[in-house]
């Protein structure tokens, strides 16, 4: 069946909410994962007796049984703790807006931006998070990283 040759085309969202949108998906996921690791890192240094978690050390205990159950609690233990969980569920949210994204978006303008800026964002993240000092050689890389996300809105302009 022929399309009908009176339909309008479907408007194009401008470059600037397009960049909006990458620089939600970048923060999305440069900025959690910090924060995410630093929770991680804390919950393994918090490791405490659980009660009914003793057959974990049960010789008689199977090692795949094992496996699966300390990996079964380890998720859960995570996931009970807003220090990670929260940061998750934008992490996650960043993706569902990344493949809402890709429908309407260049792949070849909207990867290499989404992923540089959530690079950027991982830098500021681990500041806040961790307090981690940004050198002189990153402030700069970042501002190269900027310009070439630049050069890129810029030639699918023209």
């Amino acid at each position: 069946m022929d399309p009908d040759p009176n339909a309008t085309p479907e408007a194009q969202p401008s470059i600037f909410r397009r960049v909006i949108g990458f620089l939600l998906v970048g923060m999305a996921w440069g900025m959690t994962t910090p924060f995410m690791r630093k929770a991680a890192v804390k919950k393994d240094e918090e490791q405490r007796v659980h009660p009914g978690r003793e057959f974990l050390d049960d010789p008689r205990t199977g090692v795949v049984k094992k496996k699966f159950w300390t990996l079964v609690y380890a998720v859960i233990d995570l996931l009970r703790r807003p220090a990670y969980a929260i940061p998750l569920v934008i992490n996650l949210t960043g993706s569902i807006w990344f493949f809402l994204l890709i429908g309407h978006a260049e792949i070849s303008l909207m990867v290499p931006i989404t992923n540089s800026l959530a690079f950027m964002f991982t830098v500021l993240g681990e500041y806040l998070a961790e307090g981690k000092a940004v050198s002189r050689d990153t402030f700069l890389g970042m501002g190269l990283v900027l310009g070439g996300i630049g050069l890129c809105v810029h030639s699918k302009n023209t």
